[in-house]
């Protein structure tokens, strides 16, 4: 045979491949499509995306806030905006202490908040946060959540209130102030019949030792205060106090407290909403949890010691530390307010043990093994004097 010959046998066998994979491909289109029509397996366009409506327990103005729209934003871009979350400033749709309520009933799909904001709805909710912990700061605490029994307790915990809630405790937040003052408190005497806020067990240690509580959430302690209904009153830190104005109607802060020694902040599902989530969105969201908990207490750090130095270089504010006397009289007061609730509440009484018999081992391996920092800053930057002895 030519070379020419052979050349035309080969252009008409290729193009009767393709005119034959042409009619395949046909062919299976019009299968796909009948089997469609008697109602077999077919492809199913994929849905649009979950769009969940959240509101935090915090003003738009606070860190706090800012906080909640950092974790929404990690869920947001790790989906590929498979799930959209908008997180609504506290008061957008129900006040701050009612987040519990409606996250629950499904008016709002989420929140963040703290824990002890819903201690009116069962009092141990306020153990993780409200309280010395034994010794443990919050790192330590959401290590026994995670590792010691916590989340399972804190789950038994929101069944036991008919809560359809799921939550995700996360961000420690440093040791918190004892509060803002006229004057620097010089003894465990000086709150008695003093008007303070506070939230929580703290609410019982304080009025053991005298003061008058009022409980109110973040943003109507300022305005509460400069009215005279509050002599004085804590909140959290440095940066969302100097927001919220504290150094606008008092001029001291008393730093450190054992009333939220180990404090951190909630993240909080409808449990309805959350179950129908795939399997891979909700380990997102477990991922998404504990990298906005480790990017939070590393933005505290930056931003609280900033607003720190600030507030006595700009503002006036004058800090003092707290007497020992004051720290050993909340000791004492927190141990009567628990030894009542133990006898009422046998949750209560189970979480307690719990931390305990976890902070036993952790605090006394903290204390051994981390270094004071004090000789080392000295010796780096100076002697520098410790906040004023009042």
């Amino acid at each position: 045979m030519s070379g020419r010959s052979k050349k035309s046998n080969s252009i008409r066998s290729q193009t009767s491949k393709k005119v034959s994979r042409r009619k395949f491909l046909a062919g299976a289109a019009a299968s796909v499509g009948g089997a469609a029509a008697v109602g077999l397996p077919s492809i199913v366009k994929a849905a649009g995306p979950i769009n969940m409506r959240w509101q935090s327990t915090w003003p738009a103005k606070d860190i706090f806030h800012e906080y909640a729209l950092d974790f929404a934003k990690k869920v947001n871009d790790m989906t590929g905006g498979e799930l959209k979350i908008e997180v609504l400033p506290a008061g957008a749709v129900v006040p701050a202490f009612g987040l519990l309520d409606a996250v629950s009933k499904g008016t709002l799909d989420g929140g963040h908040g703290v824990l002890v904001y819903h201690y009116g709805k069962q009092n141990a909710l306020a153990l993780w946060g409200s309280g010395p912990a034994f010794g443990m700061d919050a790192n330590m605490l959401l290590a026994w959540h995670k590792y010691g029994g916590g989340k399972e307790l804190l789950e038994k915990l929101y069944q036991s209130i008919g809560a359809n809630v799921v939550s995700f405790p996360y961000g420690p937040m440093p040791t918190q102030p004892l509060g803002w003052f006229k004057k620097p408190i010089n003894k465990a005497d000086d709150f008695k019949g003093l008007k303070y806020r506070t939230v929580g067990i703290s609410i019982d240690v304080f009025t053991g030792m005298g003061a008058a509580v009022n409980a109110l959430p973040g943003g109507e302690i300022v305005p509460a205060m400069d009215r005279g209904l509050l002599d004085a009153a804590e909140f959290n830190n440095a940066s969302s106090d100097r927001t919220l104005g504290f150094p606008d109607v008092a001029k001291v802060c008393m730093l450190q407290s054992y009333h939220q020694n180990a404090e951190q902040f909630e993240i909080m599902f409808n449990k309805t909403k959350y179950d129908a989530l795939s399997t891979s969105m909700k380990s997102i969201i477990a991922i998404a949890v504990e990298a906005a908990s480790a990017d939070m207490s590393w933005k505290a750090v930056d931003r609280y010691s900033k607003d720190y130095m600030e507030m006595q270089t700009k503002q006036g504010v004058k800090f003092y530390k707290t007497p020992e006397a004051v720290l050993q009289r909340q000791l004492e007061t927190y141990d009567a307010a628990i030894a009542k609730k133990l006898n009422d509440n046998p949750l209560f009484k189970e979480i307690l043990e719990s931390q305990k018999q976890f902070a036993e081992r952790a605090v006394r391996w903290d204390l051994d093994t981390n270094v004071n920092r004090r000789m080392a800053y000295n010796h780096y930057f100076g002697k520098k004097p410790e906040p004023k002895k009042s």
